[in-house]
């Protein structure tokens, strides 16, 4: 009996080993899933800076084509021969008018890009985080076989411990 319960303890000691060293490489996992994440969202928030930056470098541009045009109007209304009103302003409503368009499309295409670049990441991000969850739920478990394991094996000890206690008990028995 008491060889059996040895044995059973170094038996259970040997898995608690083993599910430890499964831990250990878990946790490993875990943390350069972790790391992976927050380049690739590093990443991201580079690239959306960058976009942004363009946008705004776009919109200046733009701005300033509509500066030039104004310009371009206000010179050509001056040197023009004065007329009746209402063609001048009908000449510079005809003259903004598209721009104002390509401005709006040119906004509308950026937008078009970064939802595009949004998509992209969490489709990118999607994959490692469903594996973070899998790896959590996996740790979890390896954690409740843990214990259970630390469970069993305290049980045992106490098994132990009344079965020497026991044998002792008899021993004086025999030599009185």
């Amino acid at each position: 009996m008491l060889l059996l319960l040895l044995l059973l303890l170094l038996l259970l000691l040997l898995l608690l080993l083993l599910l430890l060293l499964l831990l250990l490489l878990l946790l490993l996992l875990l943390l350069l899933l972790l790391l992976l994440l927050l380049l690739l969202l590093l990443l991201l928030l580079l690239l959306l800076l960058l976009l942004l930056l363009l946008l705004l470098l776009l919109l200046l541009l733009l701005l300033l084509l509509l500066l030039l045009l104004l310009l371009l109007v206000l010179l050509l209304l001056v040197l023009l021969p004065p007329a009746p009103p209402p063609p001048r302003l009908l000449l510079l409503l005809l003259l903004l008018l598209p721009l104002l368009l390509l401005l709006l499309l040119l906004l509308l295409l950026l937008l078009l890009l970064l939802l595009l670049l949004l998509l992209l990441l969490l489709l990118l991000l999607l994959p490692l985080l469903l594996l973070l969850l899998l790896l959590l739920l996996l740790l979890l478990l390896l954690l409740l076989l843990l214990l259970l394991l630390l469970l069993l094996l305290l049980l045992l000890l106490l098994l132990l411990l009344l079965l020497l206690l026991h044998h002792n008990h008899h021993h004086h028995h025999h030599s009185q």
